[in-house]
This record gives structure tokens, C-alpha cells and sequence, in this order.
């Protein structure tokens, strides 16, 4: 076998098995949330005070519709979503690829909702992990967890607070809906450290009204569905010898 010929095969080899190995190593890991709440103003901030953690739904409306503006906070564990790619690349030897977010829509099944409407909402993730969630429902609010007004005033900061984008909502009651997230530095660095991510939803234009299932829907609970990929070194690592192994075969 001639230089030229051993320097091509070797090289197709190689090319081959960077891309198996790639392929073999993709996989999204999924986790529910840990917490999750929605607070409202109501039509004249009458709800500002009130909790809503403990609830079956979850909402996000703007803030001129008749009853008033909701948002949404939810957080994830991200704890199991670092070991399992540490147990499948390596510990440090992968770097976080694509993060979505899964919610299933609700129907209205409450006078305190706005009716459901299409629109535009954002999602931004949170540099306050520390708030809580809380027992009270759409019927029976309380006052022990996140409400509105501290929601605002306490867990809300435009300096640590990430964009992660925003979605179009079709205005639907039912079925599962998905959402890619933009890759921030605070979402990649909370999933590499396995920290908990808090999400905050909340109305980007003046019709949205989304209702959607809580975590305590365990069917349809919201879901965050993160997706990894080994590093270049890694990979080219395993590539190359496979790609060594095959050419000795044809030596």
C-alpha cells in the first residue's frame, strides 16, 4: 500500500468515525420541575399579595386584559442532567448543545383566568433561585409563598436576569407545545454545574393568555429536555482510535 493511499484511508477513517461516534454519543436528557407557581395582579392589583403554588395550572397573560396580568416561575433540578453526561462523556468532557422547554396546554376551568387567547410570551431565566412556591390554589389563595408583588420587588433583577426568548402561543387548550430556549451563559453554566435554573414566563405583547398544566399534573407536568455532545478532544480522541483499529485490519 502506497503512503499516499495509507495517508487517505487513514484519513476516511477517521472522518467516518468522528461521525459515528458522534451519533452514538447524541441524547436529550429530560426532568420535570421542582417547583412551580403563577401569580397575578388582578383587574385592579386586588391579587398582587395573593400565593398560587399549590394550584393545577399554571398562566401567563398581559397585563390589559380583563383580569388582570399573570406570570409564571418554574424550576428545575438540573443535578440529574450533569451526572448523566458526566457518566456518558466524562466529567468536563462535553458541553451543553441545545435546552427546550415542554408545556401542555390547559383548559379554562376558572373565573379568576383571562380567557385563552394567542399571542407572544418571553421566557427569561432567573438569577434568584430563592423563592418559594407555596400552597395556594386558583380557589383557596395564601400568602406563604411568591406573590406578585414580591415577585417584582424581590426575586426580579435586570442585572442577572437572562433573555431566553420569546414564543408564539397558538392559542390552544390542549396538546403538548415545545420551545427551544436560546443558549444562555447562565443555562449552560447551571446545567455544566447540575444548579437549579429558574424560568420566569410572562406576556410580550397585549393578547397572550396561556394556560398550562403544573407540575402537580404529573402526565403533563412542564418539562425541560436538555441535549449534550462530547468535546471535539473527546470525540476526535475516540475517533482516532477506531479509525486506527480499522486501518491496521487493511494494513
Amino acid at each position: 500500500m502506497t503512503r499516499t493511499l495509507h495517508f487517505l484511508l487513514y484519513s476516511a477513517a477517521i472522518a467516518f468515525y468522528a461521525a459515528l461516534a458522534s451519533s452514538a454519543f447524541a441524547g436529550p436528557y429530560t426532568t420535570n420541575a421542582i417547583a412551580d407557581v403563577f401569580v397575578a395582579t388582578g383587574p385592579t392589583g386586588n391579587l398582587g399579595n395573593n400565593n398560587y403554588g399549590g394550584g393545577g395550572a399554571l398562566a401567563v397573560a398581559a397585563s390589559g386584559l380583563p383580569n388582570g396580568e399573570f406570570q409564571s416561575v418554574i424550576k428545575f433540578d438540573l443535578t440529574g442532567a450533569r451526572d448523566a453526561f458526566d457518566a456518558q462523556y466524562g466529567v468536563g468532557q462535553w458541553s451543553v448543545e441545545s435546552v427546550s422547554l415542554q408545556l401542555s396546554s390547559s383548559p379554562h376551568n376558572n373565573a379568576i383566568y383571562n380567557n385563552v387567547a394567542a399571542g407572544v410570551f418571553g421566557v427569561s431565566l432567573m438569577g434568584n433561585n430563592s423563592w418559594t412556591e407555596g400552597t395556594g390554589t386558583a380557589g383557596i389563595p395564601t400568602g406563604d409563598g411568591v406573590t406578585f408583588n414580591t415577585l417584582q420587588s424581590t426575586f426580579i433583577s435586570g442585572a442577572a436576569d437572562q433573555g431566553l426568548g420569546t414564543f408564539a402561543f397558538d392559542g390552544s387548550t390542549s396538546g403538548a407545545h415545545g420551545y427551544s430556549l436560546t443558549l444562555s451563559p447562565g443555562l449552560s453554566a447551571d446545567v455544566l454545574a447540575g444548579d437549579d435554573a429558574s424560568l420566569r414566563l410572562f406576556a410580550a405583547d397585549n393578547s397572550v393568555s396561556y394556560l398550562f398544566s403544573s407540575r402537580s399534573s404529573a402526565s403533563s407536568a412542564p418539562e425541560l429536555i436538555v441535549t449534550a455532545v462530547p468535546e471535539p478532544s473527546c470525540l476526535a480522541l475516540v475517533a482516532l482510535a477506531l479509525g486506527s483499529v480499522w486501518l491496521k485490519r487493511w494494513q
